[in-house]
């Protein structure tokens, strides 16, 4: 019988983003690996294994978000369908599965983010019995610096 994971642990995300490019572009900038850690402060010690999105690669790193605590994380990609859909298992700090769903046209692209993580992290999860909701605000500054991230690299103008 599998193991039902404790609410109280869980972090659900559903997120629908608009960027002003068609899904090439896009697909095209999340495959920037190398460029990562030049985008975004919160992540350290990155590395990936495999060649761009496709089933199999892997990315390493530490995630510090604005809080005092750092997570490992691994993400393995899984269902890669080019500028359609990305999924992948996440492990380390946090288990769980991530999606992203891409829509639009010639001019702009909605992609859609879902995914559901436990927090393992033994600290982690002493805080989220006392105040999940200030996990909950250190996880979404670090989802809206990634987003910031992409947009400033789809299209400059639109920086904050």
């Amino acid at each position: 019988m599998p193991v039902v994971p404790n609410p109280v642990y869980v972090i659900d995300y559903d997120g629908t983003f608009t960027f002003p490019v068609p899904a090439a572009d896009v697909w095209a900038t999340i495959a920037r690996f190398d460029c990562f850690t030049s985008w975004w402060s919160w992540l350290r010690e990155f590395s990936f294994e495999g060649s761009g999105l496709q089933h199999g690669t892997a990315l390493h790193g530490f995630v510090s978000p604005p809080l005092p605590y750092r997570m490992r994380l691994d993400v393995v990609l899984d269902e890669c369908v080019p500028q359609q859909r990305l999924t992948a298992v996440v492990h380390g700090d946090l288990e769980g599965t991530a999606e992203l769903t891409f829509e639009g046209d010639d001019s702009q692209t909605r992609v859609h983010a879902v995914w559901t993580v436990e927090m393992m992290q033994r600290p982690m999860r002493i805080a989220a019995r006392i105040t999940k909701s200030l996990l909950r605000w250190g996880h979404d500054r670090v989802v809206d610096a990634t987003v910031d991230g992409f947009r400033r690299q789809l299209d400059p103008k639109d920086a904050p």
